[in-house]
């Protein structure tokens, strides 16, 4: 039977079960809760540039392939940089927006995004996203932080990009911090050990929060905390604070709060998600600032939790070069674009190969900085 294609306005079109069945649960980020939850709780709002359209294929109706995608009317929240891109678009005499994009709403984690069990259906659905640029009048569609295992679903036309994170891997079977410490060179060692005194010192200790057993004050506070963030940057803050509540009850086993107290009060946060063998960290903020406090809410506890808990990565988010000399070290992330116009396609495609290059020579030159003592790694 062949497949036929259903674009989606919302996840609340199709069952949670046949979605996470395509998904899997080792990445948080593309499960139905996670992806519905952004629509109900209102963190998606079209004036802030996200509008759902979820590409589906179906055999019968049986849910195939799927991918989550949006009507993008600004670039904002992507954390894949194209906003020169936009403005050549405009002197070229076209408009960019709105393009089409696939990928997980302000979550720069890489992870699954052409939800399906075989090669050919992920194929489908590339076709179907570039197919759209031509049926419904998208400039451009684009995939985010995909998987390499998804790469070979986009040949040419789309241009591939590549970008550096910096991720913790735990590969030679560290059970403490102090052993994780040990393979540092002497200098990195006792610098992390000096940040983790003075917050120490300041009178601050540390909770960790599981979504089963996050109260209504926990969630308060680490929204505070993530608003802060946002107001001290200037920037408009996205997600509501029901979307916290839905995390906590739809999701409790993926959820963890870092909850800084400083005199039994609450004074910074991070908001992490477990899935598979990786914590991600997503967000922090705190009301006090005293040093170190942010380098231990935000790398050094999240490192703590995946040793005591037996996760082999930690992804603390996107950019950072003070993350290296913390135990961070330099990871390619992908995205693919398909470009309608053939003119502007060619030029980006050149463009994007340079870049390329650069990339890869700066992931070279960053291994020579690397905190680890030879052989360690």
């Amino acid at each position: 039977m062949s497949l036929r294609t259903r674009w989606l306005a919302s996840l609340a079109e199709v069952e949670a079960t046949a979605w996470d069945a395509l998904a899997g649960d080792a990445n948080p980020f593309v499960r139905h809760a996670f992806l519905a939850g952004l629509e109900i709780s209102g963190s998606l709002q079209p004036h802030l540039g996200w509008t759902p359209r979820h590409l589906t294929l179906w055999r019968g109706d049986t849910l195939a392939a799927a991918a989550p995608c949006y009507v993008k009317t600004n670039s904002h929240g992507e954390f894949v940089f194209d906003h020169a891109w936009a403005h050549a678009y405009a002197r070229y005499g076209l408009d960019y927006f709105p393009k089409l994009l696939c990928a997980v709403p302000y979550s720069p984690v890489t992870g699954p995004r052409l939800l399906a069990p075989d090669d050919a259906s992920r194929r489908a659905l590339a076709d179907a996203l570039g197919g759209a640029c031509a049926h419904e009048g998208f400039s451009s569609a684009h995939v985010n932080f995909l998987p390499e295992a998804e790469a070979s679903a986009f040949p040419d036309p789309w241009i591939e990009r590549t970008d550096v994170q910096y991720h913790w891997t735990n590969d030679r079977g560290w059970r403490t911090f102090d052993e994780f410490l040990a393979a540092m060179d002497h200098r990195h060692r006792k610098n992390i050990r000096q940040e983790r005194a003075k917050v120490g010192r300041a009178g601050i200790r540390f909770r960790i929060v599981h979504g089963s057993d996050a109260s209504g004050a926990d969630l308060d506070a680490m929204y505070g905390f993530y608003l802060r963030t946002f107001a001290e940057y200037g920037n408009r803050p996205a997600l509501t604070r029901a979307f916290l509540d839905h995390l906590a009850a739809t999701m409790p086993a993926s959820l963890v709060l870092v909850l800084a107290e400083r005199a039994g009060r609450p004074v910074a946060g991070a908001l992490c998600l477990r899935g598979g063998d990786t914590l991600y960290g997503r967000y922090w903020g705190a009301s006090e600032m005293h040093p170190g406090l942010h380098f231990e809410t935000c790398y050094y506890q999240g490192i703590d939790f995946c040793l005591h808990e037996g996760l082999r990565r930690f992804e603390p988010g996107a950019q950072g070069e003070h993350k290296l000399a913390r135990g961070f070290l330099p990871a390619h992330v992908r995205s693919r674009h398909f470009v309608a116009d053939p003119a502007f396609r060619a030029a980006l495609a050149g463009w994007c190969a340079d870049e390329r290059t650069a990339v890869d020579a700066y992931v070279a030159r960053l291994a020579t900085h690397s905190p680890f003592k030879s052989g360690t790694q």
